[in-house]
């Protein structure tokens, strides 16, 4: 192919799992280019500007780091600072009559007597102990994995070494198991809400959505902790472009892949950018995009429409709000995860409802600080004025509620989703809301419909379609990137063991190349 632009490899899509995949094949001395659509690489690991005149650099979408393996980061010689949260969550209640919480911290005495505190006894916490000791095992063993080949079924059961637990995470309904340890309902639904994190399921669902999202919730790092990423998620995709520049990549923004051609011996890519149409041909196209999109290019029909779940709220207080639970400090209940309308029952209803087409009467969600544990991305004087920043993520909240009118069903999810809040506050929180240059509170809500108008995610989904075990089925390939095509491979989050600010598809992508180039990482 003489007369078109060449490279070793062709990389669709400029989120941080293509920006690895470059990073990873251009170290390794092969000639990369990455081609995306928008005006900046990061995709949905970015941190934006939302409010008018406000000095405040939010992450936009993804706001966590859990399952980014060290090794990427120490391979790509990456600048990741990290911080723990000392609290992992608080939910509010109400004990005897008079507004309280359980709140979990690192501090085992502590969070033992919150547990005394709500349920009357030290059962609860012990069996919450063990459960979540059992997670850690898993994760322990499951975690490394991630990175290497495709294990099989059966080769990862005999890494997770444990029968009862496999059974509770990889074979039964996950409720099973939560209903079996716990009795307490407010319990019982905190363990839940990691299932449902952008996933549309239920405790007892067959299909085990639940549990694989649940998984993936728990291994993260080996130990299930969902960091701080200091500066935002954009400092992360910051540091994985130079990685990949600096290494040799191309990356081209504004160039909008509209078509795949495999050859047989590698693909062409067709291309449109500033209105004129071009092409480049690679031994190796990784695309980051969804399998979904991947189907459009290649003009095939896609397996199934993907559906998301969620509602993500951005906000910017001049101030926590006041609890009206007066036994915690605000700055230790939103510094961890802040759990609304969670508990086992409520969940179940709101599931029940959104199934229907109805929004759900008390809208489950969880909130966190992120300027508590990381205040650079407030200025200096926000900072010095105690501004705060406020993540939202709205479970149960499947796309098909908001088609039709978008901003009309927003803005009722919002309003009862706050409602929420407020009934476990001492003060309204629009009372605490910043305004930007233009007198508007600082507040910005994203349906499923607005993140696949944005952001190209099939159906608004977080994770380009429900997530899925680590491990090989027997028509999958060797890595969990193939696609049927011969050098068309998937590195974004709908391969096997995608999902989630991990990196881990774009890693094991390029290992493919790599692999089949007969060279090894750089």
């Amino acid at each position: 192919m003489p007369d078109k632009p060449s490279y070793d490899a062709v990389i669709v899509g400029g989120g941080h799992n293509g920006l690895v995949s470059a990073a990873y094949l251009a170290r390794a001395g092969l000639s990369v280019a990455l081609l995306e659509r928008s005006d900046h690489t990061g995709g949905a690991a970015v941190s934006t500007t939302p409010f008018a005149g406000v000095d405040a650099r939010l992450s936009a979408y993804s706001y966590l780091v859990s399952l980014l393996p060290r090794q990427i980061a120490d391979d790509l010689g990456l600048r990741l600072p990290l911080r723990k949260r000392a609290v992992s969550s608080y939910t509010p209640s109400v004990i005897g009559g008079t507004a309280g919480g359980l709140l979990v911290t690192d501090d085992d005495a502590r969070t033992r007597d919150s547990f005394a505190r709500l349920t009357g006894s030290d059962r609860e916490f012990e069996e919450w102990q063990d459960f979540y000791a059992m997670t850690a095992r898993v994760a322990e063993r499951v975690f490394p994995t991630l990175t290497g080949p495709l294990p099989t079924r059966e080769e990862l059961r005999a890494a997770v070494a444990d029968d009862a637990a496999w059974e509770a995470l990889f074979a039964r309904p996950l409720g099973e198991e939560i209903e079996r340890r716990f009795r307490d309902d407010l319990v019982r639904g905190v363990v839940l809400t990691d299932a449902l994190i952008g996933t549309f399921s239920h405790a007892h669902d067959p299909s085990l959505a639940q549990n694989r999202c649940f998984l993936y919730h728990v291994i993260g790092g080996g130990t299930g902790d969902w960091d701080v990423p200091v500066g935002g998620m954009g400092a992360v995709t910051g540091a994985l472009a130079d990685a990949a520049r600096s290494a040799g990549a191309e990356l081209l923004t504004g160039h909008h892949v509209h078509r795949i051609a495999p050859d047989g011996a590698g693909a062409e890519v067709h291309y449109s950018t500033g209105g004129t149409e071009g092409m480049v041909a690679a031994r190796h196209v990784l695309v980051g995009a969804s399998p979904e999109a991947l189907a459009a290019m290649l003009g095939e029909e896609p397996a199934e429409r993907a559906s998301g779940s969620q509602l993500k709220v951005n906000m910017l207080l001049r101030r926590l709000p006041r609890l009206r639970d007066t036994a915690v400090d605000p700055r230790e209940a939103f510094a961890g995860t802040f759990h609304i309308a969670e508990g086992y029952q409520a969940l179940a209803d709101a599931h029940r409802q959104a199934a229907d087409g109805r929004v759900p009467s008390a809208p489950p969600s969880e909130i966190y600080c992120h300027s508590l544990t990381d205040p650079s991305i407030l200025g200096p004087e926000l900072v010095e004025q105690g501004y705060q920043t406020l993540t939202l993520f709205g479970l149960l909240m499947p796309g098909e509620l908001f088609t039709g009118d978008n901003d009309a069903r927003r803005a009722e999810v919002l309003k009862a989703t706050i409602a929420q809040l407020d009934a476990h506050l001492d003060e309204p929180l629009a009372d605490c809301l910043a305004v930007d240059a233009e007198g508007r509170p600082c507040i910005e809500a994203k349906t499923p419909v607005d993140l696949e108008r944005e952001l190209r995610l099939p159906g608004g989904h977080i994770f380009h379609g429900d997530l899925a075990f680590p491990y090989r089925d027997p028509d999958a390939g060797r890595w969990g990137v193939e696609t049927g095509h011969a050098g068309v491979l998937l590195c974004g989050s709908g391969a096997v063991r995608g999902g989630g600010v991990s990196g881990v598809p774009g890693h094991n992508a390029a290992m493919a190349v790599l692999e089949a180039e007969g060279r090894k990482s750089g």
